[in-house]
């Protein structure tokens, strides 16, 4: 049986642009609304903005938390991206959800310098949200560890690029 969350729709458009849903049989997360007045113009480098989705949420258990991350097509082809990378949103986490987005085009990204900005409208799906199993483990504060493993005390870049 699939965990329940309650979810509190804080932007009435909600209800016309769409409540959250799957987009298909095996979509992994689910769209976020950019729940804004007017348009809003994100300038190539300039630095990160909140924006506002009109969901809040109690997921009321410790064993899942919510992920907010970038859709791949704005990434990938407008340059549109997530400010902190990866939201967490943890179960406790009761106010209205933003999104951090930031354009990381360079300032002029054409080949007759055109202008680089994003224009996010009301009501574009901006991002979206992911639901993860969350594992708490124990912790054993110790002098050395107890195995080794191949790789060992190698660092980052360790194990080589090919």
């Amino acid at each position: 049986m699939a965990p329940s969350i309650e979810l509190r729709i804080l932007d009435e458009r909600l209800r016309t642009w769409g409540l959250p849903t799957y987009q298909s049989d095996q979509a992994a997360g689910i769209d976020l609304f950019a729940c804004i007045d007017e348009p809003l113009v994100l300038a190539p480098q300039a630095p990160s903005v909140l924006i506002p989705t009109g969901l809040a949420m109690h997921m009321n258990t410790h064993e899942f938390c919510a992920l907010v991350l970038p859709r791949s097509g704005l990434g990938h082809k407008r340059g549109l991206v997530m400010g902190n990378g990866t939201g967490v949103i943890d179960a406790d986490y009761m106010a209205e959800c933003f999104v951090s987005v930031w354009n990381r085009n360079p300032p002029r990204s054409g080949a007759g310098g055109e202008d680089a900005s994003i224009t996010i409208q009301p009501g574009d799906r901006i991002a979206q949200m992911l639901f993860v199993p969350i594992v708490r483990p124990a912790f054993t504060v110790v002098e050395s560890f107890s195995t080794s493993s191949q790789r060992g005390l190698g660092g980052f870049g360790s194990t080589g690029v090919s």
